[in-house]
C-alpha cells in the first residue's frame, strides 16, 4: 500500500507541474535593443541611439511606458502596443549618467533599464583674467567636465608650476581643479595654464592673474572723529554768533537803552 500512496502522490506532482508549465512559459518579458536585462550603452557626445522595447511571450496586447529617470516620455499611440521605440538625438555631455527605463503599464515591476555612458573630451572653463592685491589669497577654479576623468596639471607661464609649501595648493574634484595662492606676491604675476589630458588628447584654459601694489589703509575711523569735532566745533560757533547777533538786535530795538543828549 506504501508503494501506492507514493505513486499517487508522484502522479499528482507531475500532473501539477504540467498545468502550471504553460503559465511559466507564457509569462510576459522586455527586452531593449534584444537584450532581457539590465545594461549600460557607451555612446559619444553629438551621436544619435535607438532604444527598442519590446514584449516577449505576451498572451495579450500589452501597452508599454518609457521613463527618462523619473519623468515620463510621450509615446505615440502607435508607439506603445508590445513594441516602442525612443530616439535620443544630439546625445550632450549632459546625458551621461541619464537612465532609460521601459515598464509594461500593467504590470510595472517587469522593466529593463538602459543607462548612457557618454564619452567626451575634457570642456574647461572658468574667469580669464583676475586682480588680487599684493598679500591677499587667490583662488584659481578651473571648472572642468570629461568622461572618462582627466588627468589634470597646473602649468605657469608655459611651465610646470612648482608649487610651494605653505603658499600654493591644489583641490581636485569630479568637476572642478583648484589652485589656492596663500598671501600673494609680485612674482606670482603671470599665466596659469589648466590642462587636462584624456587619451594623448590635451585641453587648456589659461588664467591671468594681475597682483597689484597693497593699497595704502587710509585711517577712517579717525577722519571720522576728526569730521565730527569739526562739525560740532561749527554747530557750536554759529550757536553763539547767533545769540550775539540776537543780542544786539535787541538792545537796539530797547528804547530806555538810548543815550539822552
Amino acid at each position: 500500500m506504501a508503494w501506492k500512496n507514493s505513486l499517487t502522490q508522484m502522479c499528482r506532482f507531475l500532473l501539477l507541474e504540467i498545468l502550471l508549465l504553460p503559465y511559466g512559459m507564457m509569462s510576459s518579458v522586455l527586452t531593449v535593443n534584444g537584450k532581457t536585462g539590465n545594461y549600460i550603452l557607451t555612446t559619444q557626445r553629438g551621436f544619435q541611439e535607438s532604444l527598442k522595447c519590446a514584449v516577449q511571450n505576451h498572451t495579450r496586447e500589452e501597452e508599454l511606458l518609457w521613463y527618462r529617470e523619473a519623468g515620463t516620455v510621450d509615446l505615440k499611440s502607435e508607439n506603445k502596443i508590445n513594441s516602442s521605440s525612443v530616439c535620443i538625438s544630439s546625445i550632450s555631455e549632459n546625458d551621461n549618467g541619464v537612465t532609460f527605463t521601459c515598464k509594461l503599464q500593467s504590470n510595472q515591476s517587469v522593466s529593463v533599464s538602459v543607462v548612457l555612458n557618454v564619452t567626451f573630451p575634457p570642456l574647461l572653463s572658468g574667469d580669464d583674467v583676475q586682480t588680487a592685491e599684493e598679500g591677499s589669497d587667490v583662488q584659481l577654479v578651473c571648472n572642468v567636465k570629461s568622461n572618462p576623468q582627466a588627468q589634470m596639471m597646473w602649468y605657469k607661464n608655459n611651465s610646470i608650476l612648482n608649487l610651494e609649501k605653505n603658499h600654493h595648493q591644489i583641490q581636485q574634484t569630479s568637476e572642478s581643479f583648484q589652485l589656492s595662492i596663500t598671501k600673494v606676491k609680485k612674482s606670482d604675476n603671470g599665466t596659469y595654464s589648466c590642462i587636462a589630458t584624456v587619451s594623448e588628447t590635451n585641453k587648456t584654459k589659461d588664467f591671468h592673474l594681475i597682483v597689484e601694489d597693497k593699497s595704502v589703509a587710509v585711517p577712517i575711523e579717525p577722519i571720522i572723529a576728526a569730521c565730527v569735532v569739526v562739525f560740532l566745533t561749527l554747530c557750536f560757533g554759529l550757536i553763539a554768533r547767533r545769540k550775539r547777533i540776537m543780542k544786539l538786535c535787541i538792545k537796539d530795538q530797547d528804547p530806555h537803552s538810548a543815550t539822552a543828549l
